[in-house]
């Protein structure tokens, strides 16, 4: 989705942008605070950390459908609302992640804003300060699309060779080679056998923060052993950059210029489960 077409469609009643900006710790900034003082004029603010699973030790876990459609009808979204999902990051490190769960949740009206808020910023749009809402609304509890979700056992069918997806981990190189510890304590380093290396930050152009081109993104899978014309399982530190990944491969298959394989799949998982 483009800086333009929110400009032009952004104020139509069915059409919901979500500031899903997140951060870890050690980037040393705030999402919250970040909205407050500049979003897109109508964004609501998405909680990344309150749309995610509250009974597991593990981080960013998918949450139960009643937990989806509760926050949905908080939100004052409406299960036939276009949604545009954007980020502070540049890459596409949180707003993937939430356009993924929409998909999850069956609601397909949903695109990430290309450039995220950078891009909007750049050409000295609009911001708006404070916070934005809407009328709260009803949202039927959905049904979960289990073929976009991985776990442990899948990933170890794979392992084994029993299942022929292909694993992609999008964390940085540095840490699928086990060169530096994990951000998070009490993890080992290294990678899943047998996975590429795919780091979320190359699916973007540094130069634009825009996802590269259909062409690009696959020569750069295919350099890192990708095929996209076959399953893939997608995974990172706790399962959110992972989904620029899928993101990036649903851009490929929309562009139409070659045969893409089934849509993404994400070890939810990923590395916070398997490196215990």
């Amino acid at each position: 989705m483009s800086p333009i077409w929110v400009t032009s469609h952004g104020h139509e009643p069915d059409v919901v942008v979500l500031d899903c900006s997140w951060y870890l710790p050690s980037a040393g900034r705030d999402g919250d605070a970040e909205y407050l003082a500049a979003h897109i004029p109508g964004a609501l603010r998405f909680d990344l950390d309150a749309a995610s699973d509250p009974d597991t030790d593990l981080p960013h876990m998918l949450p139960t459908a009643e937990r989806f459609a509760a926050m949905m009808e908080r939100l004052g979204i409406r299960p036939t609302d276009r949604v545009v999902c954007y980020d502070g990051s540049g890459v596409n490190l949180s707003a993937a992640r939430v356009w993924w769960l929409f998909r999850v949740f069956g609601h397909r009206q949903v695109a990430v804003l290309d450039g995220g808020f950078r891009a909007w910023s750049s050409a000295t749009r609009a911001v708006q300060r404070g916070t934005a809402r809407r009328t709260p609304t009803g949202y039927p509890v959905p049904m979960i699309d289990r073929t976009l979700v991985r776990d442990r056992a899948d990933v170890e069918r794979i392992g084994a060779g029993t299942d022929l997806a292909q694993v992609a981990d999008c964390r940085p190189a540095p840490r699928f080679n086990a060169e530096v510890d994990e951000p998070r304590a009490g993890l080992r380093r290294g990678h899943v056998p047998g996975s590429r290396n795919v780091p979320y930050t190359e699916l973007t152009d540094p130069a634009t923060h825009l996802m590269r081109l259909p062409a690009a993104l696959r020569s750069l899978l295919a350099e890192r052993g990708l095929d996209v014309a076959k399953p893939i399982v997608a995974m990172c530190g706790s399962g959110t950059s992972a989904c620029a990944l899928a993101l990036a491969v649903e851009t490929m298959r929309e562009s139409g210029a070659q045969a893409v394989g089934p849509p993404v799949a994400i070890y939810d998982g990923s590395w916070a489960e398997w490196g215990k």
